[in-house]
């Protein structure tokens, strides 16, 4: 699953990055992104591309009210274009959802013990995201929404957590933003085609557990140690 990422990048950066319009304004900086969170996403409008943000877990537009978005910010891909929930915002409302890192936990010692996991290189991980529209029946505001799909975890990733997010390649991010693909067996080729990239992974402290902490102390490594589930020892595993 991914419920936890980081967004270090100012949204100007991101919109530099993927050509886009800046209309987030915002400086990045968040290093503990949470479900219900605001977070950037990469939208098309039109012609153009746009950077917004959103706010995570996803609300389809026939929601009787704002709950649902707590069960909604991960899209199993097995599942999307029959679940009602994300079924219409994947045929006609993609988005990409650029980070620098996520985190996943596993237990040690009797303790959630958290990781992060990012590109070697530093460069942002791209999302396959959905996103929705919902009118709220109390003050009629419209409240745009996303979610994240996920796929069944590489083998370097299922050490920590049996399902992690799809990653897009760089080939695959213009065409699941395209509003004109929406047959289902193409975009699900895209989301098969996802990028199984060696990642950098590490353990880092368990203020991340905590989503009111918030800074760069969160994705400083806890070891200098070789890590169990870094890329070297994934790729001498075969």
């Amino acid at each position: 699953m991914c419920g936890r990422f980081t967004q270090e990048r100012a949204t100007s950066e991101l919109a530099e990055i993927f050509g886009a319009e800046d209309l987030a304004a915002d400086p990045g900086g968040h290093f503990n992104v949470a479900p219900t969170d605001q977070a950037a996403v990469v939208v098309k409008r039109d012609d153009r591309r746009a950077i917004t943000r959103y706010a995570w877990g996803l609300i389809p537009d026939w929601a009787g009210d704002a709950r649902i978005a707590s069960r909604t910010f991960n899209a199993r891909v097995e599942t999307i274009a029959a679940t009602p929930a994300f079924r219409d915002a994947f045929g006609r409302r993609r988005c990409l959802v650029p980070v620098d890192s996520f985190y996943e936990w596993r237990i040690e010692n009797g303790v959630r013990q958290p990781y992060r996991i990012a590109r070697p290189d530093g460069g942002p991980l791209v999302l396959a995201g959905l996103w929705s529209g919902w009118r709220d029946p109390a003050d009629g505001e419209i409240r745009r929404t996303f979610t994240i799909v996920t796929t069944p975890a590489s083998e370097q990733i299922a050490e920590l957590h049996d399902r992690m997010p799809v990653i897009l390649r760089p080939a695959s991010q213009g065409p699941w933003l395209d509003r004109r693909r929406s047959g289902s067996g193409e975009l699900l080729a895209l989301l098969q085609a996802a990028a199984a990239d060696p990642l950098e992974i590490y353990p880092v402290a368990r203020f991340v557990n905590d989503v009111r902490r918030d800074g760069p102390e969160l994705i400083e490594r806890l070891a200098p140690a070789a890590d169990p589930v870094s890329p070297a020892s994934s790729q001498a595993g075969g």
